[in-house]
């Protein structure tokens, strides 16, 4: 029987949780948090939008609706992307 992809390569992504603090993403059986002081594109939006993500080429996160992009690579070793959004720059001096 064909498998649509590598074990231990993430099929799906789900928002599990949408909380005041943060998001909480289930990648295939990975969860990840998606902190809104790290991530603060997503503080803001209508959590319709933020539920409707999708996995691409099982390492790639894509926000169709908010037009925000994320590799998984980002969430597993965040010191390798020190760089802050201007959205993060705009939320620390509010």
């Amino acid at each position: 029987m064909p498998r649509s992809s590598k074990r231990g390569t993430p099929t799906s992504v789900r928002v599990e949780s949408i909380t005041r603090f943060g998001i909480w993403l289930l990648v295939g059986d990975r969860e990840f948090f998606l902190d809104f002081e790290e991530f603060p594109y997503f503080r803001d939006q209508p959590i319709g939008a933020v539920q409707q993500v999708e996995l691409l080429h099982q390492d790639h996160l894509y926000w169709p609706v908010l037009d925000i992009d994320l590799e998984l690579d980002n969430l597993d070793n965040p010191q390798k992307y020190p760089l802050k959004s201007k959205a993060l720059a705009a939320a620390i001096d509010r």
